[in-house]
């Protein structure tokens, strides 16, 4: 079988099946595991890896899907050359892959019409369905069972966990930071399952953009930083933005260095196995007494408000 991935978290899902062999082509933004660099790309993005600023990024994407404009491309050359038999891709949000008509329409001219797979998830349970789904459309269905069974154990290990803790703090999950968005989807619903609260998140619908003024009345105890599409390094480099606001030196997580940064294009972002680490993450973040060390090597980073440092 001849396997085309539109987006990370298929990519991400097709090799916990165990089929990244029998991966032909991916996107331009596919990067784990790590051999998913060597396939092909046959997606392209305008503003990919330019390094604008975030503000510039949001500004291109309102204004391209204003005047639909597509975000992305898809190489149809290429794709006839791999001859894919399935194409895995997503009609959830047109600013996270290629647009789903556009995929249908590409692939009904290719000589050889291949299965078309969609994932369109919107809560945890999704995802997980999402994998059994590939998993039924991949011919490995019970290998797709063992990959959700494994992952809804550390899920209720996380849950049993978090009934443990006497606080639930207001957690905000800061999708982007310029301008700033709350998190959307499935993020709030891992806040929740961490033993915390967002009081800005949307769950189970995309997410918003909010103003600083309901970032201030919220009040939150915990500011998470996981910009959508952003690893660590990237994220920290918008610090001065949140830091230069009025508002940020009055909220209670600045006030309590409760600040932190983590890996959303590598977790939060992702709607595939590892939205489970994504949970993890939140939990040792959210009640250190609790989870303190069981997740390691994650690259979760602290902002230190006092002295400006970083602090693993």
């Amino acid at each position: 079988m001849r396997i085309v991935s539109l987006l990370p978290a298929a990519t991400e899902i097709v090799a916990a099946l165990g089929l990244t062999d029998s991966l032909v082509g991916v996107s331009h933004e596919c990067d784990y595991p790590p051999e998913v660099n060597a396939k092909p790309r046959v997606t392209h993005c305008e503003v990919y890896g330019k390094g604008l600023p975030s503000a510039a990024v949001d500004q291109w994407v309102n204004q391209s899907l204003s005047a639909n404009n597509a975000l992305y491309s898809l190489d149809t050359n290429l794709l006839r050359e791999l001859e894919p038999d399935v194409i895995v891709t997503q009609r959830l949000c047109d600013v996270c892959a290629i647009d789903y008509a556009s995929v249908v329409t590409i692939a009904n001219s290719l000589p050889k019409k291949p299965k078309i797979v969609n994932l369109g998830p919107s809560s945890l349970a999704d995802i997980l369905s999402d994998i059994r789904c590939v998993g039924e459309a991949l011919g490995v269905v019970e290998r797709a069972e063992t990959v959700v069974e494994v992952l809804a154990k550390r899920i209720n290990a996380v849950k049993r966990a978090a009934t443990k803790a006497t606080s639930r703090p207001r957690c905000f999950l800061m999708e982007w930071i310029d301008p700033p968005f709350c998190a959307g989807h499935w993020n709030p619903e891992l806040v929740e399952l961490a033993g915390g609260v967002d009081p800005l998140g949307k769950k189970w619908i995309p997410s918003t953009r909010v103003s600083w003024e309901q970032i201030n009345d919220a009040k939150p105890e915990i500011v998470v930083l996981a910009c959508c599409g952003y690893e660590v390094i990237r994220t920290t480099s918008d610090l001065p933005i949140v830091e230069g606001n009025p508002v940020w030196e009055s909220l209670p997580a600045v006030r309590h260095n409760r600040i932190y940064v983590v890996n959303g294009s590598a977790y939060f972002s992702r709607p595939g196995p590892r939205v489970v680490d994504s949970l993890e993450i939140l939990a040792e973040i959210i009640h250190p007494e609790i989870f303190s060390g069981c997740f390691p090597g994650r690259g979760v980073v602290r902002i230190d408000q006092l002295n400006g440092a970083l602090v693993a």
